[in-house]
């Protein structure tokens, strides 16, 4: 068996040279064949391409957070090269979706013993730009601007950025075509959604599955302390789940229109301002490597 470890080398402000030490002794101790890319933020998706030939991987390893995964998945769009997921950003959320082992060590193993491939959806905005986990334009995006342009990184930062964010709440009107049908609405955030769970594990859409060929948008209407406190408590019980102040439409495609350029965030990268997101799923577009624990196996089934 060969390998492909993509690692990105600062996502999450996580140290990957540990792992990599203990994964290369794991190769070297059964005959594994191992290569490593390490993103430097510069051609990065030009270079990973260009050397999946030469190398031949019968598995690629995404190490790194849920950018790191996306960038992979991206990579290995219209091949047959299937994608494993080893959590080391700073929350993980997709690999939490996905029921992959939070220890990296232990879900490098899973990888490296599991032979079950499965169709992992993909959301496609506006032509170009990709989405596996949760995107959305509104109170979000901007926490996540904010925090790429921190030289920190980590829960902590995320949280300031959350609470100044929450001073400074403006609703915004938007139009969604989906379905054959379109409404005007107001809200806070719009979320496209082809998960359930945000990485800090409070979930925007309980009825999302990631393999099932549809995603979900979610208009989040009101935020109070009522919505705040029970937002934070469903994370550890979905039973919490407050669907009063929101509206989620599940679709294959749908157009979102706003009266002004708003900034939109994908799996925690800020793409930039739009007018118009044409939004749609390409279903099973990344062949994903897991196993019969996962849930959304089971839904399917």
């Amino acid at each position: 068996m060969k390998i492909l470890l993509v690692v990105n080398p600062i996502s999450g402000g996580v140290n990957k040279e540990p792992f990599l030490n203990s994964a290369r002794n794991i190769c070297e101790k059964y005959g594994v064949d191992y290569e490593v890319f390490k993103t430097t933020g510069e051609n990065d998706l030009e270079n990973l391409q260009l050397i999946l030939p030469k190398i031949k991987p019968d598995k690629v390893l995404s190490v790194g957070g849920d950018g790191t995964t996306l960038f992979t998945a991206i990579a290995l769009l219209n091949t047959d090269y299937p994608l494993g997921i080893i959590p080391l950003g700073s929350a993980n959320g997709m690999a939490t979706e996905l029921f992959v082992n939070p220890d990296p060590i232990e879900a490098f193993k899973d990888v490296l013993l599991s032979d079950v491939v499965e169709g992992l959806d993909l959301v496609v905005v506006n032509d170009e730009h990709y989405s596996i986990h949760i995107g959305d334009v509104g109170v979000n995006a901007s926490i996540v601007e904010s925090y790429e342009k921190d030289k920190n990184r980590g829960m902590a930062t995320y949280a300031k950025y959350f609470l100044e964010a929450l001073q400074n709440l403006e609703p915004f009107k938007f139009s969604i075509t989906a379905n054959g049908e379109t409404i005007n609405e107001s809200g806070l955030m719009v979320g496209i959604c082809n998960s359930r769970k945000y990485g800090t594990g409070i979930p925007l859409n309980i009825d999302g599955n990631p393999m099932d060929g549809k995603f979900e948008i979610v208009v989040v209407q009101k935020i109070n302390s009522s919505t705040l406190l029970k937002a934070g408590l469903s994370k550890f019980d979905e039973n919490f789940y407050d669907s009063q102040n929101s509206i989620s439409i599940s679709t294959t495609k749908a157009i979102i229109k706003f009266q002004e350029p708003r900034l939109l965030q994908l799996d925690g990268e800020v793409i930039g301002k739009f007018l118009e997101l044409k939004t749609e799923i390409k279903p099973g577009a990344v062949k994903l490597i897991t196993h019969h624990d996962n849930a959304f196996l089971k839904a399917d089934s």
